[in-house]
C-alpha cells in the first residue's frame, strides 16, 4: 500500500531537515558548540614571536627594530620607519624605483633583506637633500623636467648620484647603459640623461 495513502511514520525530508536544524540551534544558544579560535591573534603571536632585533641606520639615524626576517629592506622602509620616498614598482628588481645607497652603492632594495643591512648606512631619496637645499642632482632633474608622472623619479636620482662615482664613460650612450636599470613609464629619458650630464659637467 502507498506509505502517503496510509499515513506511515516514515520522516519526510523535510521533517529531517528540520529536526536537525532544530537541534543544531539548540547546541549553539546552550554553548554546546565550540566556537572557532581567533585567527588574528594566532597569527600576531606568530609574528611576535618571529621578530629578530635589527638596527638600521637610515639617512643617519638608528632605528632599533624588531621586524619579520623575511621583511625585505624596501618594506622595512617604507613600511616600518615610514620614508615613503622610495617607491615599490615592479617588486622583482627590474624597474628601479626602489634604489637606495647602502654605504655608498646603489642597491634595489625590493631585493634584499632588511636584516641583511644590520647596522649598515642607508640612504634614501628624503637623506639627500632638503626643498630648500637641495642635492645637485634633485636641482638638475628640475632644471631639465626629468620627470613626469614622477613615480620612478626617486629611483631615478638615487642611480644618477650614485652613478657620479662609478667608472662611467662620458658619453649620452654611456650614461643611457649604466642607468638601464631604472625605467621611466613616461619616457622623459632624454631629460634625465640631460640631467645626470650637467652636474657630472659640474663636478
Amino acid at each position: 500500500m502507498d506509505q502517503r495513502q496510509s499515513g506511515a511514520s516514515d520522516p519526510s525530508r523535510r521533517d529531517f531537515l528540520l529536526t536537525v536544524g532544530a537541534t543544531t540551534a539548540a547546541a549553539l544558544v546552550s554553548g554546546c558548540a565550540t566556537a572557532p579560535p581567533d585567527r588574528r591573534n594566532v597569527n600576531e603571536d606568530a609574528s611576535i614571536h618571529g621578530a629578530v632585533p635589527v638596527t638600521l641606520r637610515i639617512n643617519g639615524k638608528d632605528h632599533h627594530l624588531c621586524i619579520d626576517p623575511r621583511a625585505t629592506l624596501l618594506d622595512c622602509i617604507r613600511e616600518t620607519v615610514a620614508l615613503t620616498g622610495t617607491k615599490k614598482g615592479c617588486d622583482h628588481g627590474q624597474c628601479g624605483a626602489c634604489t637606495v645607497h647602502v654605504n655608498g652603492r646603489r642597491v634595489s632594495s625590493c631585493l634584499s633583506l632588511a636584516l641583511m643591512h644590520d647596522g649598515e648606512e642607508v640612504t634614501t631619496i628624503e637623506g639627500l637633500g632638503t626643498p630648500e637645499s637641495p642635492h645637485p642632482m634633485q636641482a638638475a632633474f628640475l632644471a631639465h623636467d626629468g620627470y613626469q608622472c614622477g613615480y620612478c623619479t626617486s629611483g631615478q636620482i638615487m642611480s644618477a648620484v650614485a652613478l657620479l662615482k662609478e667608472p662611467c664613460g662620458p658619453t649620452d650612450s654611456d650614461v643611457k647603459e649604466f642607468m638601464s636599470g631604472n625605467i621611466c613609464r613616461c619616457g622623459a629619458y632624454q631629460n634625465i640623461v640631460a640631467a645626470i650630464q650637467q652636474v657630472r659637467k659640474q663636478a
